[in-house]
């Protein structure tokens, strides 16, 4: 049987693990805000329509961070229609995703939600069709602590304090010509330096993403990055980047191989990021904002686009996901684990019922998908310093991106407790014995190992019937012989192996 191997050295370090990589994404899509988030007549509201299911379950999932209002939905959005008296809001409609929005829920509900939700807000500013003074008149309203005409129009709608915002994506997807507003590269690129400089006029304390390419398989990849970084680098504090991997052609050995595209993408991201850098002569090491990223079966989209007209909040890219999903979904968390030397935030998108890790029926309950357990497990466990691995171990054929490890780790050291995560995917479908040699943390000792295990039913999903379908189990811990442990990893499947100081 094949075999790995795994050296852990605590002199090999990364970097700290942000909590910022643990976010998510709420947009104006589908049933994410509406019969999602807020559901003002279900049994579990609370008297603002905020479901208090879903806010338990986001608190359960560890979400750090969350993003809004888009997406593609924020390059047509105006602001101003989501504030004030609820029965004076217009209705509009949503050319990006064409549908009637209602603006029923807006800004300050989306921050009372936060609140209650306890993470911290990124908002967007509409860079599509709008721009420099529209985004100031958003950050004047949500962060001035009053005194001006749009931050006292704030405390006149109940929200006495400012919001403090302090993560603002200058637009998104701009590269993309399905976007309302698409630019190229240099009328994006100076727009959002222009913007960048007013908002730190009027709030020097914000950090600022700027938009990169929309994919890795976009044609204008890198250049693109590279001409906006020209104009905004003194500006910026991030990058974004976005990835989707669809399951839909079948081919499931490349789908467990997604976190391998990942990897590579970053990597090219900071290239061209520093790249620009020395060009400028910067010293300063910008770092990406992953803020869009997940399993996606996005050849269903247009069928969902196609078979309705303008209603509101219809079900659309409402994913079942599988064990094979939630298994990818773990390692692609593994990959930005990694890279937390320059990646700063990341959000998994979205947070409820659109390609989503929560799913809920209007009127009816809420359930964990499948990959709701790898994010809330890693979100929990991933503390501390980021360690360095090279894992050895055996590869496996893809048709999409060659051999590949069947083995993906990565590990974390918490200094102030002793304790030692570390993260395993095994990609291949027979077991894979792992030897971790622990010799740089002597006195360590083994006390779990969870594995979500999907080589035994790889396409069962979570469903309001069987909402505990796939969950994650315990397994034995393995064997200890010295600083050394012995651990079996099942085929396809994501693990979770903590280890203790001895008493």
């Amino acid at each position: 049987m094949r075999a790995a191997r795994l050296t852990i050295d605590p002199a090999f370090t990364i970097g700290p693990a942000d909590r910022r990589l643990f976010g998510s994404f709420v947009e104006h899509l589908g049933r994410c805000v509406y019969g999602g988030i807020h559901e003002p007549g279900h049994p579990g509201a609370d008297p603002l329509g905020l479901r208090r299911d879903v806010l338990e379950l986001t608190r359960e999932l560890g979400v750090s961070v969350v993003r809004y209002p888009g997406g593609n939905f924020v390059s047509g959005y105006r602001w101003e229609d989501g504030v004030g008296p609820v029965d004076d809001r217009p209705r509009r409609l949503d050319l990006a995703w064409k549908t009637i929005e209602t603006n029923a829920f807006g800004l300050d509900e989306f921050m009372t939600w936060a609140t209650a939700a306890q993470v911290e807000p990124m908002m967007a500013v509409n860079l599509g069709t709008r721009g420099v003074q529209e985004a100031c008149d958003l950050l004047e309203y949500a962060n001035h602590p009053g005194g001006t005409r749009l931050s006292d129009l704030r405390r006149a709608h109940g929200a006495k304090e400012p919001y403090g915002v302090r993560l603002w994506c200058l637009g998104n997807e701009l590269d993309g010509p399905w976007q309302v507003g698409h630019k190229t590269a240099q009328e994006y690129g100076r727009l959002a330096a222009e913007t960048a400089r007013a908002m730190k006029l009027i709030d020097p304390s914000i950090s600022l993403v700027a938009c990169g390419s929309s994919g890795r398989g976009m044609p204008t990849f890198a250049s693109w990055e590279a001409t906006v970084l020209e104009h905004t680098y003194e500006q910026v504090d991030y990058v974004s980047a976005h990835t989707y991997y669809d399951p839909t052609d079948g081919d499931r050995a490349s789908l467990l191989a997604s976190a391998v595209d990942m990897d590579q993408f970053i990597s090219e991201v900071v290239a061209t990021a520093d790249h620009v850098a020395a060009r400028l002569r910067q010293t300063r090491k910008l770092k990406i904002s992953f803020d869009e990223w997940n399993v996606w079966y996005q050849s269903r989209v247009q069928a969902d686009l196609d078979r309705r007209g303008w209603v509101e909040a219809p079900e659309l890219l409402e994913d079942d996901y599988t064990a094979v999903d939630a298994v990818v979904v773990g390692d692609l968390l593994i990959t930005l684990l990694r890279h937390a030397d320059r990646v700063g935030v990341a959000c998994q998108a979205q947070l409820v019922n659109v390609i989503a890790p929560i799913r809920t029926r209007t009127g009816g309950p809420a359930w964990r998908q499948s990959i709701f357990h790898p994010f809330a497990l890693t979100a929990r466990y991933a503390t501390g310093t980021v360690l360095r691995t090279e894992p050895v171990s055996p590869h496996y054929a893809t048709k999409r991106y060659g051999d590949v490890p069947v083995l993906d780790t990565v590990a974390l050291h918490d200094e102030e407790s002793g304790a030692l995560t570390v993260f395993a995917v095994n990609r291949g479908t027979e077991d894979l014995p792992l030897d971790l040699d622990l010799r740089g943390l002597s006195g360590l000792h083994p006390v779990q190992h969870l594995a979500l295990v999907a080589g035994d039913d790889p396409d069962a999903v979570n469903t309001e019937a069987e909402p505990d379908r796939v969950t994650p189990r315990e397994l034995p811990t393995g064997t200890v012989d010295g600083d050394r442990c012995a651990v079996r990893l099942p085929g396809i499947s994501w693990n979770l192996l903590r280890f203790a100081p001895r008493p």
